[in-house]
């Protein structure tokens, strides 16, 4: 991954495009560089028509200045970006940041232009960030790269890195500011000619001022290097939150037309996201408090929650917000129960949650003393103080209480200000850090979150998750191996299958059914009929010779009359698979960002109307088959619910990483594999695959 620290922090600086005409964007970037920013490197500013502006100094060209910059900031027309950029890399410019628009995102010819400034970027080793970018915002050393009037007023501080693609929503994000919220770095990469989100995501992953890093997706362009990324992130023990757009049709089309990015398969990004320990969430405001709780604390082991409130009401509302959403509300210790008991009246209600009523409001001591016990029992991970009105001297109050009480106590405490009036309190808590969301469903979503990375970090432990993609063009053409073919191929990398055989006649087919054992499966064995059962080419449950006769004669002349085109090559006949057990399927797909995915789920007639699928990115781990298993919502059925046998969930498991394993084998050919239905008995009976498809690589053939 490439070293960007002199991006991010350059100790020279080159404005190719400087202005003094108001309002231009050339304008507006000199202003942030000049007067807003604290660089105390050098800066020249470039204009072939100028030679001096406010007092500085203009060069004709980058050629001509007396020394090379580390950067050059680019804001010249579109038209003259690769002129100026072939000058910078001749120059032996480090990185480039081009704002300008009008490549990728305009048509056929800005996109021969953006090709053409990788060209030129590449051959002299020069680094491009951008175009059609609003540039680089160094808060924490005070740096803007950027034409924004906002940079300015957006310079509060702090422990969060922001990677975004769009800049509009990434301003949104940065003046999530005013409420407290301190991001350190905001780097949106616009059409990602050359840099990518994922390597700002690698570098702040390393970067000893950013604690967490929140990033706004509209594509993933390269699916190796963003796996890598957000890895290093887990490894080095910072959370990655993301919000990726282009989930829906309409949402796909929007994102496309904006940058011009892969925006991939929803299910597919939320799986790879899941598996590498990135916190998905679904709008801005759950972003922003999200990121937020987890720059004040980390998630430990106790998960539980507790509720410190004056309003009955408002316990009631944020416990069922708890409940609902799958948390759990703390038991406290003893000593924390005799301490609320001491110090709260009779009439208050000292379990969890607490509800201390208003006539207490007016003792600040005991509210702190209170609280304070609360936040320091050792059964819970957070406390959540909800603050249901805006009432003058009593709110503020409030405020100074939650803020001296979380002085004495590591356990966050989440102040949720639910009224649309901002007083005086709230101005408090935002001014101390607290960032206050503000209702009770947000503030309890972003806790989920913060509590479900903390699981996911256990269960992880000391080991990174070992994901990686492999990558290839998409196929010019593909062919279906037979099932006999297919079986044959799981049989010989040791994935169990039930004894089949093909017969090319009546006779053989009896011959092979006799000597296997009923009952049998009859199947049409063609590479050119793929659903079997649509065409009435299976027939089960064979119990004797004259039965195997007649299927022979059934499937065939079924065949005969819906596909007359394909072309036969006999009965697939099989053992039947023992009475009982679930049908459950196993797929494989090769995305064109992340490489092979896994989908596992109900099979058989179940998969298209339940969809009660998980996936996860290859190569599987035991422990991701173990999760993959789990997360399933029919996972109580291979449990045993209802008075069923415990099903083989280990012979499962080892089924999926054995399937695993064999794709990653065969990476290079396979572009597809359906395993539809897989057979799962009770305990010690096994797992096996009933039915397989698997699509190659055509041209791998031709090659050969």
């Amino acid at each position: 991954m490439t070293d960007l620290s002199r991006l991010i922090r350059p100790r020279s600086i080159a404005l190719v495009g400087a202005s003094d005409r108001m309002h231009s964007i050339g304008e507006r970037t000199m202003t942030n560089l000049l007067e807003h920013s604290e660089f105390d490197g050098d800066i020249y500013l470039v204009n072939p028509t100028k030679t001096e502006i406010r007092g500085h100094r203009c060069w004709p060209s980058v050629a001509s200045l007396p020394a090379t910059p580390d950067l050059a900031v680019i804001v010249v027309p579109a038209s003259g970006v690769l002129a100026v950029a072939e000058e910078c890399a001749s120059r032996g410019v480090l990185f480039a940041i081009v704002l300008t628009s009008g490549f990728g995102e305009a048509g056929d010819e800005g996109e021969r232009a953006q090709v053409r400034l990788k060209e030129i970027a590449e051959a002299g080793g020069m680094r491009i960030y951008g175009p059609n970018c609003p540039g680089l915002t160094n808060v924490n050393h005070r740096l803007g790269l950027t034409f924004s009037p906002s940079f300015p007023h957006d310079l509060v501080k702090g422990p969060i890195g922001l990677a975004t693609q769009g800049g509009g929503l990434g301003r949104n994000v940065m003046q999530a500011m005013d409420r407290g919220i301190g991001i350190g770095l905001w780097a949106s990469t616009g059409n990602e000619v050359d840099l990518q989100v994922a390597d700002f995501i690698h570098y702040m992953a390393d970067a000893p001022d950013i604690k967490v890093i929140v990033t706004l997706l509209e594509g993933i362009k390269d699916g190796a290097k963003f796996v890598a990324a957000v890895n290093r992130a887990a490894a080095n023990g910072k959370p990655v939150i993301a919000l990726k757009v282009g989930k829906s049709e309409y949402g796909q089309k929007a994102a496309q037309s904006h940058t011009a990015s892969l925006t991939g398969s929803a299910e597919v990004n939320s799986a790879v996201f899941r598996q590498c320990g990135v916190i998905e969430v679904d709008d801005i405001d759950e972003l922003v408090d999200t990121a937020w709780l987890f720059a004040r604390a980390q998630p430990v082991a106790s998960e539980g929650v507790a509720i410190y409130t004056s309003s009955g009401g408002t316990a009631a509302l944020t416990a069922d917000a708890v409940g609902s959403s799958g948390l759990t509300l703390a038991q406290f210790a003893p000593h924390t129960r005799e301490l609320l008991g001491e110090l709260l009246p009779d009439y208050a209600a000292i379990d969890n949650p607490v509800d201390t009523t208003a006539a207490v409001l007016s003792d600040a001591d005991l509210i702190e003393k209170t609280l304070g016990a609360v936040a320091c029992d050792p059964n819970l991970g957070c406390v959540i103080v909800p603050i249901a009105l805006d009432y003058g001297e009593t709110t503020i109050q409030m405020a100074r209480t939650i803020i001296a009480a979380q002085k004495g106590c590591a356990t966050p405490i989440v102040p949720i200000w639910m009224s649309d009036r901002l007083g005086e309190g709230y101005r408090m808590l935002v001014e101390q850090g607290f960032a206050p969301p503000r209702s009770v469903g947000k503030g309890i979503k972003a806790i989920r979150r913060w509590v479900e990375y903390g699981r996911w970090k256990r269960a992880l432990g000391a080991q990174m998750p070992k994901v990686g993609v492999a990558m290839l063009p998409r196929a010019n053409a593909t062919r279906t191996l037979s099932e006999a073919d297919a079986k044959q191929q799981l049989l010989a990398a040791g994935i169990p299958v039930l004894p089949n055989a093909l017969a090319r006649s009546a006779d053989e087919a009896v011959s092979m059914a006799n000597t296997m054992g009923y009952p049998v499966v009859a199947k049409i064995a063609s590479e050119q009929i793929v659903h079997k059962s649509d065409i009435g080419g299976v027939k089960v449950g064979l119990q004797d010779a004259i039965q195997v006769r007649q299927a022979w004669l059934d499937i065939m002349g079924s065949a005969t009359e819906h596909r007359p085109d394909a072309v036969i090559d006999g009965l697939l006949i099989e053992k039947m698979a023992p009475r009982g057990g679930l049908e459950l399927m196993v797929g494989v797909t090769r995305d064109q960002v992340f490489g092979h995915v896994m989908t596992f789920g109900l099979g058989g007639i179940y998969v298209e109307i339940l969809r009660d699928v998980t996936r996860r990115m290859l190569p599987l781990s035991a422990s991701e088959a173990t999760a993959m298993v789990r997360e399933m919502r029919c996972f109580p059925l291979l449990e045993g619910a209802r008075g069923r046998p415990p099903a083989d969930l280990q012979a499962l498991e080892a089924l999926l990483v054995q399937i695993s394993d064999f794709v990653l084998q065969n990476a290079d050919r396979i572009e597809e594999m359906d395993l539809n239905p897989v057979w799962i008995g009770a305990s010690g009976e096994g797992a096996l695959p009933l039915d397989a498809v698997i699509i190659e690589r055509a041209e791998l053939e031709v090659a050969a």
